[in-house]
């Protein structure tokens, strides 16, 4: 009997100090002047390991920084262009601030990937940020912290912080409105609410700069919804609408008229028409997927927060009364399930919903709420949150083998040491201690993405092809200037590497581009043509060639695995002219 009494003293001080552990834990996340310093912290050491190391990944990515790179080269900073090829897809909001970084910087056209990365990296800290301040608008500063802190840990935002695109970018400006559009409707009043009003407006406008009508949709169905269940308006005169509205057109119809004018209408016609509609319609460049699709791949890209919500899911729903978790509820649900229906599913299409579900986790997280959870939850949550650190470390371990690599020692142990503090965390998700279980959440993840980043996916050669490619054509001797084309490789990263004026040719074409160079028609003394020609196409290259009356040696060769199709590619690199020819 004594021996129980001890044990239950033993146990009842253990919980004691756990809990008073976690009670100045928040009680230092609860501190307004802390967040700004702590969160941008945090997501340096979670974003910048890889940005300078990480070739450029196909296939976006690197057609957008050759976008901006050519806005550049040309002078032109109204229409977009992928070498001769119009690119009217997205608005001009991202290559401005990847042009505007580049020139700050002084790189300008020279300027590496890393830079144009920058934007990306810039607009995932602001999302972290405006997170906390949109949290603030409901809860105090330990939830709207905790909000944040699931955000800036999130799978998905550390991979968008890490590429040249306009997703991360995208979700500061949502945040940016959705955090004034929260304040307006606390407040619940029907006269103007300037400077949140202002605000809303503000990052509604460089949000449609940056990514067209996603903001206009995730902002637009958050106010219908919210009007529908209050069945009222007036509420919305806060947002000071005639006002905000032309601040709105202020800031978008100057570069829409000019686009119209420049591209005459073609811009509008193939942005709204070919490449928004096309992807609600049909599943465009084999991305399409049934409804569900986006909720299932959820519970890993959105990691760590819905081993969270898997278990305060039925403190939510007590919840709900609440105004501040309608207004989220009218957030996620109505543009989720639009992204359902559309027939192109992407995973990070989902991402201006994901501050909504941290958000309505955190504002339970810190409530006895918490620990209603059954012990069958709380081990699936315990599941779902090993999952992703657990993955990456195999795929670390396992990936550089099935390349014929080595695998990297410093991220190998860096990604195991991520799956043992994953499993410290899962005991505390397993015991309850949710809000305990934080910090070592935190801990795994920057072990994980500085494992990943910063060693292993570097050392992934084999699947960088076109950095080896610019490597090897760099390399060859004997050449003031070089003239470069490929015939079945066609990756956008080659071009960003080699430059705007790589031709890409068939195989047919390329045989003659290299014949002009042997005969030194129309190329200037010193200057080697260059070819590149992947294997499949080596047998109509040659047989140009030899009709051609022309012998081709070759000067090198690439291997490696394309990561686009998973095709394995053998690349021959032939060079004609030169100063020594």
């Amino acid at each position: 009997m004594s021996a129980q009494m001890n044990l239950a003293m033993f146990v009842s001080g253990d919980e004691v100090e756990r809990s008073e552990q976690q009670a100045l834990w928040l009680r230092m996340a609860g501190r307004d002047w802390l967040a700004p310093i702590i969160l941008p912290l945090l997501c340096l050491c979670l974003y910048l390991p890889g940005l300078m190391t990480v070739p450029p990944l196909d296939r976006d990515e690197p057609r957008f920084a050759q976008a901006s790179k050519q806005m550049m080269e040309t002078g032109n900073y109204v229409s977009i262009h992928y070498q001769e090829l119009a690119r009217n897809k997205k608005p001009i909001g991202i290559y401005w601030a990847q042009v505007g970084v580049a020139k700050l910087l002084g790189y300008r056209e020279r300027a590496p990937i890393w830079v144009y990365r920058l934007p990306s990296v810039i607009g995932a800290i602001a999302a972290v940020l405006l997170t906390y301040w949109a949290g603030r608008a409901f809860f105090r500063e330990q939830e709207a912290f905790l909000g944040a802190l699931l955000v800036g840990l999130a799978l998905i935002l550390n991979v968008e912080a890490h590429l040249a695109k306009t997703d991360a970018v995208l979700l500061a400006c949502v945040m940016l409105s959705q955090g004034a559009l929260a304040r307006v409707w606390m407040a619940q009043q029907s006269k103007a609410l300037w400077t949140y009003a202002m605000f809303f407006w503000f990052g509604l406008a460089l949000g449609t700069l940056i990514k067209g009508p996603i903001i206009l949709m995730v902002c637009g169905l958050t106010i219908l919804s919210l009007s529908v269940w209050e069945r009222r308006v007036s509420w919305l005169g806060g947002l000071a609408p005639i006002s905000g509205f032309l601040l709105f057109l202020a800031l978008i119809t100057p570069w829409l008229v000019a686009i119209y004018i420049e591209t005459n209408g073609a811009f509008f016609r193939d942005a709204l028409g070919a490449d928004l509609w096309g992807k609600v319609g049909t599943g465009r460049e084999s991305h399409g997927a049934p409804p569900l699709t986006h909720l299932l791949i959820s519970f890993v890209i959105f990691w760590p927060i819905p081993s969270f919500l898997l278990v305060i899911f039925k403190g939510i729903r007590q919840e709900l009364n609440q105004i501040c978790y309608r207004f989220l509820l009218c957030w996620l649900i109505p543009s989720w399930i639009i992204f359902e229906l559309v027939s192109t599913k992407l995973p990070h299409y989902t991402l201006p919903m994901m501050p909504a579900l941290a958000l309505l986790a955190a504002g339970v997280l810190t409530t006895d709420r918490a620990k209603q959870a059954g012990i069958y939850w709380r081990y699936a949550s315990a599941f779902l949150f090993l999952l992703v650190p657990l993955g990456i470390f195999i795929a670390v371990v396992v990936g550089p083998l099935l390349l014929d690599l080595w695998p990297s020692p410093p991220g190998v142990v860096l990604c195991g040491l991520a799956v043992i503090a994953a499993l410290s965390a899962t005991r505390k998700l397993i015991a309850g201690e949710l809000v305990g279980a934080l910090p070592t959440v935190g801990a795994s993840a920057l072990l994980m993405f500085v494992g990943f980043w910063a060693f292993s996916g570097p050392a992934l050669s084999t699947i960088w092809i076109s950095s080896r490619l610019a490597e090897a054509v760099e390399q060859l001797p004997g050449c003031e200037r070089k003239e470069v084309a490929t015939a079945g490789f066609y990756e956008p990263s080659f071009v960003f590497l080699q430059g705007t004026q790589t031709k890409l040719l068939g195989a047919e074409a390329a045989a003659r581009f290299l014949a002009d160079g042997s005969q030194r028609t129309g190329v200037s003394k010193g200057t080697c043509r260059i070819v590149l020609v992947e294997g499949r196409q080596l047998d109509r290259f040659d047989a140009e060639a030899l009709r051609l009356g022309m012998k081709t040696s070759e000067v090198s060769t690439v291997s490696g695995l394309n990561i686009n199709g998973g095709k394995a590619l053998l690349i021959h690199i032939f060079s004609a002219g030169g100063a020594t020819q």
